[in-house]
Formats: C-alpha cells, structure tokens, sequence
C-alpha cells in the first residue's frame, strides 16, 4: 500500500524556502529535532503551498500562503491553525498544530507547522493498490459522510469554538458574498446569471438548519486514509474556510464538486475525485444518507446544491478573470470561459428542475 501514499516532491524553483531559517526555527520551537532537515512540497493545492520537512523519521508539515499574497483574508494562516489547536480536542481528526510563525523576519509571511498525517489523498481516479470493489467503494463513501457528520455535531457553542464565526445569519451573509464576488469577476462578455442570483436571493430559507462548525471545502482531497485500513478516515486537511455555519450548505458545497458516473462528458471533465467509481454513492443518494444520519430534514435540498454550484461557479469565473487580465498565463486557464458558460446553464438546469 505505500505506493498510493500521498508523496511529496522536488519544490517548485519560485516556492523554495530559507532551509537555513526554516531549521533554525523549528529547533526552536519543536523539541527533539536533529540534524539537516530535508524540505519537499506535495502537489496538490492552487493556493496555500504546503511541504514536508523531514528530520530522518520525523516529518512535519509546514503550510503558508502563495508568495506575492498580503490579504490575511484571503489566506489567513494564522486563523487556520488557530482553527484547528480550538477545534482538535473535539475533532481528533485534525492534525496537531505544532509550531506557529507569525513574525514576518523569520520567512517573510505567517506560517505554521503541524504533524504529518501519513496517509493516502483521493486524486481524480482510486488507486488499483487499494483493491476496492463496488461495496468497499460504498462504505468508503459513507465513511466520508460519516466524518462530515461527526463534525456537524461538534458543540459549537463551546467557548473555544464559539469565535470561530458569526453563526447566524450565514445563509444571507454566503449568498450576499458569493453573488457580489461573481459580479465583480464578470468580463464583458460573460453572461451575468441575474436569473440564478435573483433566485438564490429569493428562495433562500429563512432560517439556518442549525449552526455548527463547518469545514466549507469537503472533499475527498481533503482526507486522509489509513494506508493499512483504507475505509478509515484518519485525517481532515484545510481548515482555511472553516467557521460556523449552516451544515447544509457545507454539504451542498461538497455537491459542487460531486461528479457522478452518469453525468455528461463535459461535466466528466471537470472532475477531480473518484466520485464516478462503481459503488459510490449518486448525489441523491448522499443527501438522502446525510439526512438519515443527522435527523435533518433535506426535502428541499435542491437550494444548497444550487448555491454549491452557483459558488464553484464563482471560484472559476474568478481565476478565468485573472487569465484575461493576464495577472495568470498558465495556459489550462484559457478554457475556464466555456466552464463558466456550462456551469451557469447546469445551474439554471437545476433551478428549472426545483420544486421551490
């Protein structure tokens, strides 16, 4: 099984770091640490960056913003692993915060440095070593269910978790935000959805379902598996969005990025998980799943899967703004017009279909 560990890489020339700095700050921090450390980068990820940094047996993972990036909003590291040090004694799935950078002349950008959870991440397709059949799939997939629910469940009125958001009000306050972010990503030529965003304000319920914590970005590659018992789930990674919230949009924001087996060719094409793999669960079936587990009522979910929609709708049109605009050149970028384009009728397609 250790070839579907998740690995880590050479660093990227423009992502290097001061090993020199790097060393000197983790012994200081981190007890029983010797030697050269050697410094390695996982792939995955078009935000934060996040490496390994090993000391013979003992690895560690350090995580910091993109360089160039200044807005704490928008990759706060500091929020992060205060996040997770508040959310861990209640979620044990998340990984121990073990060091915190927060001055700019140690590495010129906050940072921190957690354990590392070795583990297998899901790509886009399962790996063969895992010798799944269409049941093990399934309970895979109910397991990756399961931990969303187990953290829905977390007291959030805990003292140490209370802070972490401002609970009420979320539904407004993500359809607000997410609506005035896709008009200020619009080209000229995009079609400004004044359709789909006048029906997210309008049909959106009154009142939250509940207020939990929330992780806002769950996804398959964004768990860890046991590499020994790989129906285990031993870890949950990036926390950057997390607060507190309604816990069906969190689900409905994991329906954004669900692509089932029977969903067309150019949705195929957009897929980034093993969702279409024999055995796992169709949209429908999560949510029915979902609502049996918590006890919530998720007649009228179609809402949620719209705005999880509507949202990675938004995250597109944003990064094809930025290759107009020629602030990004990477070339897998020229297309995301036309993704914006299918995204926004499969919304509509959505909307049509709703019994709202």
């Amino acid at each position: 099984m250790t070839a579907a560990v998740d690995q880590a890489r050479s660093v990227r020339e423009e992502d290097r770091l001061d090993i020199g700095k790097v060393d000197a700050f983790l012994k200081q921090h981190i007890d029983g640490l010797n030697g050269e450390p050697t410094i390695s980068q996982f792939p995955g990820g078009a935000s934060n960056l996040t490496y390994l940094i090993s000391y013979g047996e003992r690895e560690l993972v350090l995580r910091r913003p993109p360089a160039g990036v200044k807005a704490k909003s928008a990759h706060d590291m500091l929020r992060e692993a205060r996040v997770m040090a508040a959310l861990k004694p209640h979620y044990p799935r998340v990984p121990t915060i073990l060091a915190i950078g927060d001055d700019p002349a140690t590495l010129g950008y906050d940072f921190y440095v957690m354990e590392r959870l070795r583990g297998i991440i899901l790509r886009r397709d399962l790996p063969p070593e895992l010798g799944l059949d269409a049941d093990g799939v399934r309970r895979l997939c109910k397991g990756f269910i399961d931990r969303l629910v187990e953290l829905h469940q977390v007291d959030a009125s805990l003292p140490e978790l209370a802070s972490l958001g401002k609970g009420e009000g979320y539904i407004a306050r993500q359809v607000g935000g997410w609506s005035d972010r896709w008009r200020k990503a619009l080209n000229d030529d995009t079609d400004a959805c004044d359709d789909v965003l006048a029906w997210l304000a309008e049909k959106q319920p009154a009142r939250e379902t509940a207020i939990c914590v929330i992780h806002n970005d769950y996804r398959f590659d964004n768990v860890v598996l046991d590499p020994e018992h790989p129906l285990d789930i031993v870890g949950v990674l990036d926390w950057e969005l997390s607060t507190l919230g309604d816990p069906l949009m969190d689900l409905g924001g994991s329906l954004g990025y669900w692509i089932q087996a029977d969903d067309d060719p150019v949705f195929q094409s957009f897929r980034r998980q093993p969702t279409n793999a024999p055995g796992m669960l169709t949209r429908r079936e999560l949510v029915e799943y979902y609502g049996e587990r918590t006890g919530w009522n998720v007649d009228n979910f179609e809402y949620y899967e719209v705005f999880g929609l509507f949202r990675v709708t938004v995250i597109i049109q944003q990064i094809y703004r930025r290759f107009v605009l020629g602030q990004t050149t990477n070339p897998q970028f020229a297309g995301f017009g036309q993704a914006v384009a299918y995204m926004s009728q499969r919304c509509r397609k959505l909307i049509a279909a709703s019994s709202l």
